[in-house]
């Protein structure tokens, strides 16, 4: 990517706005360091004329009341030109948040592009009337669309979140503004142009970049009807705080410290190549990253060597080459955090393996090396705690009752693998484990089911029916006798 890219405009209610403030957001490239785009920051007069907007085209019914089909029709517009120009997205968005580009087209682009694909196949399929027999009489149960709705998306992939949140609250009916993070404000251009061009009505969505405070305003907003956040536990925690002023409906999917569980009877090659691509995704910065790999104490040596392996050859570098499978950590904070807990780790007692520092050869950008560390103890805190970062622990474990205690032995809940030779054994592990989202000798989030957290990851669910229905309010109708 080169030359600065520059805008001077929001995008409010589906038309470019100057914006009411004059700060502005410099996006600075994790690699080089330098800045490669600048954007408006959204003020709160913005967000207000964002809520107006939204609630204006919401209470008209321009787009809740029209036909499902048409809005599936919109919605099909733009999944179809998301897939267009996805690798136009995945060069921007690696170039912003350091994801290695060829996996940032699955990872950033194709996934959000399914993400729509999968909330229209959803919205086509819901039953959003029924009749039922009630214990005084007929009754008739509606699904309504809930409102306005807040999305507020992450930097780590930003298309794939904001298309989870958009998508089924477009598709149910709602109007929505979206707030974008300031580390990856720039994709959020190309949503735009792909959005007006669709033909959404005008007020149905707003694209905001702005930093917490403005969050803050936007979810405590009382025109805001339903909140849906990605982010920190510790932000999501003040989201549900800030919404409750208003008793205003929220999902939230936060962290996770997930863990993959190899049993004796596992085919490690299988394993090995099965987990490392999803225990440094997105150079280690995903909530369902695997960061915990639990093996057998009768295999550990064998486990720990191929894993070392592993990681020591994942190629380190400028996100944009298409050879690099490890690239920098989206900021110098992220950089620096990764660094202390490695740090810590080896105070606790922890053995590094693999990794360790910062890569020699990089001598600029905010790189870290894929760091792997073994003997780890579950009460460490690199064991406990969500790094965000390219470090991974390796923990021993006696037999499978201690294997399946250690993967709950964590306040998060949100992904995890079993990897064994006996599918059923492996479901049998799955069902024991306390997190929303599990595999089997695989590792994969189907966008046609339910994704969240148990614990400290989160509230609620996203994606599927059961993703769906967060978008909807219930109404009972009571009808006369015989009707």
């Amino acid at each position: 990517m080169t030359g600065l890219i520059e805008h001077g405009q929001l995008y409010i209610g589906g038309a470019w706005a100057d914006p009411a403030g004059r700060d502005t957001i410099e996006v600075v490239s994790p690699h080089t360091e330098q800045v490669i785009g600048r954007v408006p920051h959204a003020s709160r007069a913005d967000v207000d004329r964002a809520v107006t907007a939204a609630r204006a085209s919401f209470d008209s019914g321009v787009w809740a009341e029209a036909p499902l089909a048409d809005r599936i029709a919109v919605i099909t517009r733009i999944k179809d030109a998301f897939a267009v120009r996805s690798e136009e997205f995945a060069r921007l968005i690696s170039a912003q948040n350091g994801t290695p580009y060829t996996a940032g087209v699955m990872v950033q682009s194709l996934a959000a592009m399914m993400a729509w694909d999968a909330a229209i196949t959803v919205a086509r399929d819901f039953e959003y009337e029924e009749r039922r027999q009630g214990v005084l009489g007929p009754l008739l149960i509606r699904r309504e669309p809930v409102g306005v709705v807040a999305a507020v998306v992450p930097w780590n992939v930003p298309q794939f979140t904001a298309a989870a949140k958009l998508a089924p609250a477009l598709l149910a009916g709602c109007s929505a503004v979206l707030k974008v993070s300031p580390e990856t404000p720039l994709d959020a251009y190309l949503l735009a142009e792909i959005a007006t061009e669709a033909g959404l009505p005008e007020g149905v969505l707003s694209i905001l970049p702005a930093d917490r405070e403005v969050s803050e305003y936007l979810v405590g907003h009382p025109g805001v009807d339903k909140v849906s956040f990605t982010g920190s536990v510790a932000a999501g925690k003040r989201v549900m705080e800030v919404a409750a002023r208003h008793l205003t409906r929220v999902t939230l999917e936060l962290g996770g410290k997930s863990a993959a569980v190899i049993l004796p009877d596992a085919d490690l090659d299988a394993a090995v190549a099965g987990i490392t691509p999803f225990a440094w995704m997105i150079n280690g910065q995903a909530c369902v990253a695997q960061t915990r790999i639990l093996a057998p104490r009768s295999h550990y040596d064998e486990v720990a060597e191929r894993f070392a392996a592993a990681a020591t050859a994942l190629k380190v570098g400028d996100p944009l080459d298409p050879a690099t499978e490890v690239g920098p950590l989206v900021a110098e904070r992220q950089r620096r955090r990764s660094l202390e807990y490695i740090a810590a780790g080896q105070q606790e007692g922890a053995k590094v393996l693999a990794g360790g520092g910062r890569p020699a050869d990089q001598g600029t950008g905010w790189y870290v090396e894929p760091t792997l560390f073994g003997e780890v103890a579950p009460s460490m805190r690199i064991a406990r705690e969500e790094i965000f970062g390219p470090v991974i622990c390796l923990l021993p474990y006696e037999d499978e009752a201690e294997a399946v205690r250690i993967a709950n032995d964590s306040d998060y809940g949100l992904s995890g693998s079993v990897w064994t030779a006996d599918t059923e054994r492996g479901i049998e592990v799955a069902r024991r484990v306390r997190t929303g989202t599990y595999s089997v000798n695989t590792f994969s989030l189907d966008m046609l089911g339910p994704f969240g957290g148990y614990k400290n990851s989160g509230i609620g669910r996203e994606f599927g029916p059961e993703g769906y229905g967060a978008y909807l309010e219930h109404k009972m109708i009571h009808l006369p006798a015989g009707a």
